[in-house]
């Protein structure tokens, strides 16, 4: 377990759903959260591979921060198939303070744990990373 500048761990589970999402495409996305009382970052939930870009924002807790991974496919200007994984952390305004500093004080040691992460985004509300968001970082 890797720990960061927070003091917060790594569950092993993190960096291996990270991999499967990467090397195999198992999950579109991945939501992490920190757990406060068990000081580690664990994974809260797996978005199956048949899931939208709206099923994954409708996960994202409004009131609280979250990490996110999201596999986004998307078709070039060459007409080929792609895809992207996105890295997004979600820090909506209405959260607590001291939720806010612990994801931001964990979020560069964790990135570092999940080799492969292609696009970073910060995200303070549903706008900031709404689909035509995510098609504009992709190309």
């Amino acid at each position: 377990m890797a720990n960061a500048a927070s003091g917060i761990a790594v569950n092993d589970e993190c960096k291996l759903k990270f991999l499967e999402l990467k090397a195999k495409r198992t999950y579109r996305f991945i939501i992490y959260k920190i757990e406060e009382n068990q000081k580690e970052i664990t994974v809260e939930k797996l978005g199956e591979p048949t899931l939208t870009y709206e099923d994954f924002a409708a996960s994202l807790p409004a009131n609280e921060c979250r990490y996110a991974i999201y596999d986004y496919d998307y078709v070039n200007e060459e007409n080929s198939q792609k895809s992207k994984i996105f890295f997004i952390a979600w820090s909506p305004d209405t959260s607590r303070v001291r939720n806010k500093m612990l994801y931001a004080s964990s979020k560069e040691s964790f990135k570092r744990e999940l080799d492969g992460i292609q696009v970073e985004l910060q995200a303070t509300d549903p706008s900031e990373m709404d689909l035509d968001v995510i098609k504009g970082r992709a190309n």
